[in-house]
């Protein structure tokens, strides 16, 4: 059995920032579950160009509002608490941060290591 608090994760290695973003990683590949799953913060305003072409995401919104608009269709779809957003296609997607930071609750598969960061298309790389 794990147990992990957020409380615990924040200034160690586990918690690790980006342009428009803070990320918790609470589950990482290491602890063997076949999934990372993550606390993930992003702040009023924010706009993020994403596309995690070798991971599938699921996101869970806690708190805070934002949205999240589909390249692919052009779609914009509003996230508040209670929204959960699944990309299971790959989706090249830009999340954008509202007039409160967001809270987002966070599932990868295949999981992360935990230092990723976005690349220059938006992506985490494949951990080895």
């Amino acid at each position: 059995m794990k147990i992990v608090r957020v409380q615990d994760i924040i200034g160690t290695e586990r918690e690790v920032e980006g342009p428009g973003w803070t990320s918790r990683r609470l589950l990482l590949k290491k602890d063997g579950m076949g999934f990372s799953f993550h606390e993930t913060i992003i702040p009023a305003g924010a706009e993020l160009n994403l596309w995690y072409k070798n991971h599938l995401e699921a996101v869970y919104c806690v708190a805070g509002n934002g949205s999240i608009t589909d390249l692919a269709t052009g779609e914009t779809h509003e996230i508040t608490d209670g929204t959960l957003y699944a990309l299971d296609q790959h989706d090249r997607h830009v999340l954008r941060g509202g007039s409160e930071d967001m809270r987002l609750i966070c599932s990868f598969n295949p999981p992360v290591t935990g230092r990723e960061t976005h690349d220059e298309d938006g992506s985490y790389n494949l951990a080895d």
